[in-house]
């Protein structure tokens, strides 16, 4: 999910924002909401990115953590638009709502209170932003067919491009 480079969630906000562009003194975001209230984010505000951010896991692997693009994805592979499960629900749902999602999630580290904002984001994109999810899956369907034709086919490697070659400067008498 590319787009997720343009979301993000600033702390001691609620909600999530798009960050539309850098300026002198920080970043202009727009809230994803119905307002698309406009703000300037100072230099102090903590803005964090959605494709930087990660979810734990303890499956024995290298990797420690998966892309929360990923979760985001297999959340709405499993839900589609319509969680069942609410970011006030108790304890016990939230872990089983974790868990159908990631099975691997490291029950240690991540906190009830990362699953409720990971459940209240993923209702704020599938609302205010639905394309993250159209796009990623044309980009999966296209990554497929390209797979499927270029099984079997070696690519002949790149020719080098030819370098310029300077000219040599006159030396003066």
């Amino acid at each position: 999910m590319e787009a997720l480079k343009q979301i993000a969630n600033v702390a001691g906000y609620s909600g999530l924002y798009r960050i539309l562009k850098p300026g002198r003194a920080g970043v202009i975001v727009e809230s994803l909401d119905d307002k698309k209230a406009k703000t300037m984010m100072g230099p102090t505000a903590r803005v964090s990115v959605l494709n930087d951010i990660s979810i734990y896991v303890d499956d024995g692997s290298k990797e420690q953590s998966i892309p929360l693009s990923e979760v985001l994805l297999a959340i709405h592979e499993k839900y589609g638009d319509t969680l069942s499960v609410d970011p006030k629900g108790s304890p016990d749902e939230l872990a089983e709502f974790m868990a159908s999602v990631v099975p691997a999630y490291d029950r240690e580290r991540v906190r009830q209170a990362d699953i409720k904002k990971l459940i209240s984001w993923y209702g704020i994109l599938s609302q205010y932003a639905p394309e993250l999810f159209e796009v990623t899956a044309e980009a999966e369907a296209a990554s497929d067919e390209k797979s499927d034709a270029s099984e079997g086919v070696e690519e002949a490697p790149e020719a080098p491009v030819a370098e310029k070659t300077a000219k040599p400067k006159k030396q003066k008498a």
